[in-house]
C-alpha cells in the first residue's frame, strides 16, 4: 500500500458536529513519510471552519507532527484529506507510542441571524494516532490474548507483554462494568473496581478498525 494512504477505515467515524473522521483510529507506520485521513461535511447548509492538531498522552499539542491543511473551510456535502507527517525525534521501535489527533468544526454564523439568539457551537473530536514500528514479532491481532490479570485488594492488575496498546471496552469484574481503559505496550494499569464486587474478569478490544473483538476471560 502506497505511503499517505494508510489509515485503517472503519465502520464507524468521529463525529464533530456535521463534520466526519474517516476512521476512529489512525494507524501510522513508523519510518513512512506521511498517512492521510479523509474527513466529510455531511450538512446541507452549514459551512465549518476545520482546526487540526495532534497532542501528546498530556494533551499538550505536539510539534512532532505537521498536519495539512491545519485549518481550512469545508463547504457542505464536501470532502477533504488532512496530511498528516511525523517530523520528531526516533521514537521506540521495540513498541508503539500513542498520541492524539484533534479536529475542531467550528459552524458559520448568518450574519442575518447575530441580533437574534441563535447559537453556534464548536465541537471536537479526538481519536488515537498509533505510531507503529514495522516488523514488530507478532500482529498486532494477537495482543489481547496476552493479556495478564490479577485481582486483589478491590482492584484489577492489568499486565501488556505485548508490544502494542491494548484498549478494554465492556470490560467487567464479577458482573460490575469497569471504566473503558488502554493498557500500554510492556506496560502494566490498577482499575478499581466500583463497591469491591470481584470476580471473573472478561472485556472486548478494540482492533486496527475500531471493531469490537470477541469477548475473552482474563488470564492469570
Amino acid at each position: 500500500m502506497a505511503a499517505g494512504f494508510i489509515v485503517l477505515a472503519s465502520a464507524t467515524c468521529a463525529h464533530a458536529g456535521g463534520v466526519a473522521l474517516g476512521a476512529t483510529r489512525v494507524i501510522y507506520p513508523q519510518g513512512d513519510k506521511q498517512v492521510s485521513l479523509p474527513l466529510t461535511n455531511s450538512s446541507d447548509n452549514t459551512t465549518f471552519l476545520i482546526q487540526s492538531w495532534v497532542s501528546n498522552a498530556a494533551g499538550t499539542k505536539s510539534a512532532d507532527f505537521i498536519i495539512t491543511p491545519p485549518l481550512f473551510v469545508m463547504h457542505p456535502k464536501k470532502e477533504n484529506i488532512l496530511r498528516i507527517m511525523y517530523v520528531g525525534a526516533d521514537l521506540p521501535t521495540d513498541r508503539e507510542s500513542v498520541f492524539y489527533l484533534n479536529s475542531k468544526a467550528i459552524p458559520s454564523v448568518d450574519k442575518s441571524k447575530l441580533a437574534g439568539s441563535n447559537l453556534q457551537i464548536a465541537t471536537q473530536s479526538v481519536i488515537k494516532l498509533f505510531v507503529r514500528p514495522k516488523n514488530l514479532p507478532t500482529p498486532s491481532i494477537e495482543s489481547p490474548k496476552t493479556l495478564r490479570c490479577q485481582v486483589a485488594n478491590n482492584q484489577v492488575m492489568l499486565t501488556n507483554p505485548s508490544p502494542y496498546y491494548v484498549t478494554l471496552v465492556q470490560f467487567y469484574s464479577g458482573g460490575t462494568k469497569l471504566p473503558n481503559s488502554m493498557v500500554a505496550p510492556k506496560g502494566s494499569l490498577t482499575v478499581d473496581i466500583p463497591g469491591g464486587k470481584s470476580g471473573k474478569v472478561s472485556f472486548q478490544t478494540l482492533n486496527d478498525y475500531g471493531a469490537n473483538t470477541p469477548t475473552q476471560a482474563c488470564a492469570g
